[in-house]
């Protein structure tokens, strides 16, 4: 299976790096945007990238921070680096985390075959992706614990919470969480079904019991392979749809 980083013009001027996996029968009738959490292109996202080229799409990993950090610099799982995420984070705006998707939409869409752009995210990436799909024309999208949704306490979520602009989805909507995630609690978490409802999305929320933040990753104290693999099986369907 082919993979690579490339290069990709943003319309700001600046230059988005991008981990590239390849199916390894070359035609892909899908393009699919992975959307990296608070430490950047790490091992976790680039396997994800590669999974989905195994099940025949062509994925890309955006090194969202390129404005601030080296191209190729990912943090690791520890206190140093959530901070350094963070800080990283709180430097990430709304215009430029747009601009970034919709460059790398129009990377994969001059890519031969491709008929639909797909977008998953975790966490802080999980932000991006159901930001993306408010406002940008992508056809399928998970959200793998998207916090901040509801608030404006992240320049992505400003001026106005991220969740007042669900009207604007599109797609079909995928939102993963466990019941147990302490960063996105019952009471947001009853925000973002009801805005969905609300604006008709096409959407399945799914709530899986005693699963905390970050239960996909099998290096952190919340992995579930149980809502793991359940979480796998229902992206895969959603793209196959």
């Amino acid at each position: 299976m082919p993979t690579e980083t490339i290069q990709i013009p943003v319309a700001d001027g600046t230059i988005l790096p991008a981990y590239l996996a390849r199916p390894a029968a070359g035609y892909a009738p899908a393009g699919v945007i992975v959307v990296h959490e608070l430490f950047g292109v790490n091992p976790d996202i680039r396997t994800v990238a590669d999974d989905l080229a195994r099940a025949g799409y062509l994925a890309i990993a955006p090194e969202f921070y390129h404005r601030d950090a080296p191209a190729g610099r990912w943090l690791e799982r520890d206190e140093a680096g959530r901070q350094e995420g963070f800080a990283l984070l709180h430097r990430l705006e709304r215009p430029h985390a747009l601009a970034d998707v919709a460059a790398a939409s129009d990377w994969l869409r001059a890519q031969p075959g491709i008929g639909r752009i797909a977008v998953i995210g975790f966490s802080a990436g999980g932000h991006l992706s159901y930001l993306a799909a408010c406002q940008l024309p992508v056809s399928r999208t998970a959200v793998l614990y998207g916090g901040w949704l509801p608030t404006t306490d992240i320049p992505m979520s400003q001026p106005t919470p991220t969740l007042d602009l669900t009207a604007g989805i599109t797609g079909r909507l995928l939102y993963l969480v466990g019941e147990d995630d302490t960063l996105i609690p019952a009471a947001q978490r009853d925000q973002i079904r009801d805005a969905l409802r609300q604006a008709g999305t096409d959407h399945d929320m799914v709530c899986y019991p005693g699963t905390g933040h970050a239960f996909f990753w099998p290096d952190t104290p919340a992995f579930s392979k149980t809502a793991r693999d359940d979480a796998w099986s229902r992206i895969l369907a959603m793209l196959a749809a």
